[in-house]
């Protein structure tokens, strides 16, 4: 166990933002910890980390476990370069480098200096033999202080090869060989091109600099990785590359995430704070979002019973006061002593709770929603896209992705009318009527408040139904009167989207819908999406909402448009597959849907059975059930594992067992067992996937 924390309180102006929270968590695992925006789980990192105090409760860590933090707020004072800044963070392997690099000198000056000592001692002894006993007596003593000399160099020299060997390889385990190339695989991960190495931390953008202190983090390798939302200013390459280096981390980590695609692919655990209670859940998102709506359900049916239990009680008792005598008085206090005993059920969060989000078009666009023909855009010498061909349908759901400063915000500005585009023609069909949606929020006015936001945008709109509205987008009470300059960037995405649905667009255009928003109201923003029957345009770095809501996906590669017909699962389908034509691109020629893998297979497989005998197609087959029958039955050995571990994990949460320490190391040696068995079954998943796939 590498992390305990029992009993954990918070209060903010008395308002208790963690009520009792305990958790632990081994030296491997991957835990998210997740809630509605201001459920506090920032808080809860920062505690872990040190930077703020408990009320109460304890946290225990061990004292050789070094815990690393990133921060959603980052700020950096160094003159160094991009480079050298994840460098420095090795500083030692650094020292260590330059020591050995000294002891490599002074060996070979030893050994130089080494050698005339020993040829003037043979040169003395030759010239003894042949003289008087003087001279021989003068060169015996000469001799043998050359003896003495050459055996003090000696020493010296054994102690230097000593150093040498010992810090060698303390070097090499440490991994100082590889030191520089891990830098420049980390910032390449990262989104950071070569030309930006050399860069001063000082003309870095704040985006910039939380990615290189992710990259420090990444360098250093604590035993404790603690992450606060890892994945902003990431794109979508740069996200999977830092899922792969999560998932080879050896060591525990703890984020905070809303990149629900990002965490269903790392974490195995997952802390669900609600009400300022928490939870533990093993599994990925996936796995938790299952058992939490059931609990959900468990838990609203309870609260349901308990208050319904209660009006019944308070019924009672009001009936009883009715009667107005002396037994039936009595009575209802004795029925009121017995209610205020109750226990109260809190009532759990519920999608009623949530934003209500509907988008409805006025009016139906025709078939064709939007036409362009040669889209170019440069700034200075810097070309974003060229050549851009794009044809919408009616009731497609398309999105735009590619690395960051690629150009997708401004393909978007430029179909609005933000911007204008140096070459190429737009046009919109018949009775499309377009909206958009801008991840900065500048339309919305700073110095408004909500309520006057809508009120100006639509004026025919009274108090009672403005009020209504803001109201299903989580603004209530003196909430309605805020600025907009002193909203979160969720609550002005609220504003924007509330402005949106009431736009009654066709077409709607979203940059980066999804930004600063919690998972509860993505998925809202999800549902909105795949139910709305206009068409959507929208640039997004959230691979979930893509894979939900996508029915063609446009990735700018290399300042051109290639096109995918699906949603982000076909996506990475087609990337994997080497055979992908990328003659398909929107750019060049055609913007035909690229060609599904059905076809091809059903295409390929009849002139491949062809070729084959009846006896080779016997065999295929009865090979193909093998691999079959044994991939089902490593799914089946995993399941089971899976299912220990989860029973082990919660037999370990016992107070019984958690105070018992033969108990606990005998309950988390088995898990740690059977989780060394499930490695093992997953890679043998692996093989047999890989093998049926080439079948």
């Amino acid at each position: 166990m590498i992390l305990s924390v029992n009993h954990l309180s918070k209060s903010y102006d008395g308002n208790g933002i963690l009520k009792d929270v305990s958790f632990h968590i081994e030296a491997n695992d991957k835990l998210a910890v997740t809630g509605i925006n201001g459920a506090g789980k920032t808080t809860l990192l920062r505690q872990i980390v040190g930077e703020e105090s408990p009320d109460g409760g304890t946290i225990t860590i061990p004292k050789s476990a070094r815990i690393g933090y990133l921060s959603q707020l980052i700020s950096y004072d160094s003159d160094r370069t991009v480079y050298d800044e994840v460098l420095s963070v090795k500083q030692y392997l650094l020292d260590m480098e330059e020591e050995l690099r000294v002891l490599e000198q002074k060996m070979h000056m030893a050994s130089e200096d080494d050698a005339p000592a020993v040829s003037a001692a043979d040169a003395s002894g030759g010239s003894a033999s042949g003289g008087d006993i003087s001279s021989r007596s003068d060169s015996a003593a000469n001799a043998s202080g050359g003896d003495a000399h050459a055996k003090s160099a000696e020493e010296r020299l054994e102690d230097i090869y000593s150093r040498y060997a010992l810090l060698s390889h303390r070097f090499e385990t440490e991994g100082g060989y590889a030191v520089r190339s891990n830098v420049a695989g980390i910032l390449r991960g990262l989104g950071f091109s070569e030309e930006d190495y050399s860069k001063k931390m000082s003309v870095l953008s704040g985006g910039q600099k939380t990615r290189l202190a992710l990259g420090r983090l990444l360098m250093d390798a604590p035993e404790i990785l603690v992450l606060d939302e890892p994945t902003n200013h990431l794109d979508i390459s740069s996200v999977s590359w830092l899922e792969s280096y999560l998932k080879a981390w050896r060591g525990a980590v703890i984020l905070v995430s809303h990149d629900r695609y990002f965490l269903d692919r790392i974490v195995n655990k997952v802390l669900d704070i609600d009400n300022g209670t928490a939870r533990l859940y093993t599994g990925n998102y996936s796995a938790f979002a299952e058992k939490k709506a059931a609990l959900r359900k468990d838990q609203m049916r309870a609260w349901l019973n308990n208050q319904a239990e209660i009006r019944h009680q308070q019924e009672v008792i009001e009936k009883l006061r009715r009667f107005n005598r002396e037994k039936s008085i009595k009575r209802a206090e004795s029925r009121e002593k017995a209610l205020a005993k109750i226990d109260r059920v809190d009532k759990p969060f519920d999608v009623e709770d949530a934003m209500k989000l509907h988008f409805t078009p006025s009016k139906i666009s025709g078939k064709d929603v939007l036409f362009a023909e040669g889209l170019s855009k440069s700034y200075g010498s810097s070309l974003l896209f060229s050549g851009v061909d794009l044809d919408v349908r009616r009731g497609e759901k398309l999105a735009v992705i590619g690395p960051n400063g690629t150009g997708k915000t401004t393909l978007l500005k430029i179909l609005v009318g933000l911007e204008q585009a140096d070459s190429g023609e737009i046009e919109f069909g018949a009775k499309v009527e377009p909206a958009y949606y801008d991840q900065e929020h500048h339309e919305l006015d700073p110095d408004n408040t909500v309520f006057d936001e809508i009120s100006d945008a639509y004026p025919y709109m009274n108090n009672t139904e403005i009020r209504n509205l803001l109201a299903s987008f989580l603004f209530t009470g003196d909430d309605v009167f805020k600025q907009i300059r002193d909203l979160s960037g969720g609550e002005q995405g609220r504003v924007s989207l509330a402005k949106l649905m009431l736009s009654k667009a066709n077409l709607l255009l979203l940059d980066e819908p999804t930004n600063h928003l919690d998972i509860t109201s993505r998925e809202i923003l999800e549902e909105a999406v795949r139910n709305y029957e206009g068409t959507v345009i929208y640039v997004s770095h959230d691979r979930y909402f893509i894979n939900r809501t996508a029915t063609r996906i446009l990735e700018l590669d290399h300042g051109h448009f290639v096109n995918y017909q699906g949603n982000y699962d076909y996506y990475l389908e087609k990337q994997n597959d080497a055979a992908f034509d990328k003659s398909r691109s929107i750019s060049g020629s055609s913007s035909e849907p690229a060609e599904r893998p059905e076809a091809k297979s059903a295409a390929a497989d009849p002139v491949r059975q062809e070729k084959l005998s009846y006896a080779e197609q016997k065999e295929h087959k009865q090979q193909l059930q093998k691999l079959k029958n044994k991939l089902a039955a490593c799914e089946a050995e995993i399941a089971a594992h899976e299912k220990e571990i989860a029973r082990l994990d919660e037999e370990i949460s016992l107070p019984e067992n958690a105070s018992n320490s033969a108990r606990l190391n005998e309950l988390t040696g088995r898990q740690a067992q059977f989780a060394s068995e499930l490695e093992s079954l997953y890679e043998k998943w692996e093989q047999l996937s890989e093998a049926l796939e080439t079948e």
